[in-house]
């Protein structure tokens, strides 16, 4: 068996995805835990009070007791829809479908967040390994962790977000929804107009 440092970097980027699930799903069979990160800050969640009542079970678990839902269970983790992701408390935007990838993780992943988003990262020291936790800004929301084993011609991170953690706001609906900052990203690109070419003039005949 060869080595994995012998191993093209596609299987190795592979092979490390697949023992972060397989090392997560063993770890925690029921993945909804409490880990040992912070749980969400009071002071940032007090304006959100009303909303958090209204999260479903695994919403608030992810989101306030930094849980991790299972993998594949999320509408969002295969999704192809076109549009943006917000944190499903402040209902502050943080990636685009157009950074989302298929990382065969189970959860939703993104090579980057958006622009000027909510996104801030955090040191994790659960379940034995040192990863980067990901979490919002204005409602200090846990969203998951980003990994360092993304898509090398985006950068190479890949940031896997828990579904529980998002709302999805179709690109249809940015104008209307308060997004319409972030409408220009689906924006059809047009092709330049061709250069009109020069008119020939007419020759003179030549004098006799």
């Amino acid at each position: 068996m060869k080595k994995l440092s012998s191993c093209h970097p596609a299987v190795r980027a592979g092979l490390m995805v697949l023992s972060v699930c397989v090392l997560v799903t063993v770890a925690d069979p029921i993945l909804m835990h409490k880990s040992m990160a912070s749980d969400s800050d009071p002071a940032k969640t007090a304006p959100f009070k009303e909303t958090i009542e209204k999260l479903t079970p695994i919403q608030k678990q992810v989101t306030q007791k930094s849980g991790t839902e299972r993998p594949f269970t999320s509408e969002f983790h295969d999704s192809k829809k076109e549009g943006i992701y917000v944190d499903i408390v402040s209902g502050k935007a943080l990636f685009s479908s157009l950074d989302k990838f298929d990382s065969g993780c189970g959860w939703p992943s993104f090579t980057k967040p958006l622009v000027g988003s909510e996104v801030i990262e955090k040191k994790d020291l659960t379940l034995g390994m040192v990863r980067t936790e990901v979490r919002s800004s204005t409602a200090d929301s846990h969203l998951g962790h980003v990994f360092d084993d993304g898509p090398r011609d985006k950068g190479g991170l890949r940031y896997c977000i828990n579904g529980a953690s998002l709302k999805f706001i179709p690109k249809e609906d940015l104008e209307k929804a308060g997004y319409g900052q972030y409408a220009k990203l689906f924006a059809p690109v047009t092709a330049p107009a061709p250069k009109p070419e020069a008119t020939k003039q007419p020759t003179k005949p030549a004098a006799k």
